[in-house]
């Protein structure tokens, strides 16, 4: 019986992913504590704008461990599609994406079709 190993660069994307997840959940939790009315509006269309980015990013990383640990190729391209569609989708928060997403293209290119 063979054992498969999980794929190093999908293992590297699915934990930087999740470290950005938890980092913007501390970010944005705290947007409006101690603001004025007018700060707050602007905190809360800021995180109008961000949310679809988040979301997107949190299936991303869903799709990513999916790949990674049911060692399934086609998850892991949704995944690294995902990360693609969040940077597209709040572009000025590229860096915090496009590492788990190259690592994701990579990690599935080197994944043995079954």
């Amino acid at each position: 019986m063979e054992r498969k190993k999980l794929s190093k660069l999908l293992l590297i994307s699915f934990i930087i992913g999740v470290l950005y997840l938890v980092y913007s959940a501390s970010y944005w939790s705290g947007t409006g504590a101690g603001l004025d009315s007018a700060e707050q509006v602007g905190a809360g269309i800021a995180t109008v704008l961000v949310m679809p980015h988040l979301i997107c990013t949190v299936i991303a990383v869903i799709f990513n461990g999916l790949g990674l640990f049911m060692r399934k190729r086609g998850f892991a391209l949704a995944g690294a599609i995902l990360y693609t569609v969040a940077m597209v989708l709040f572009p000025i928060y590229f860096m915090f994406v496009i590492i788990e997403m190259i690592l994701s293209y990579i990690g599935y290119a080197k994944m043995k079709k079954e």
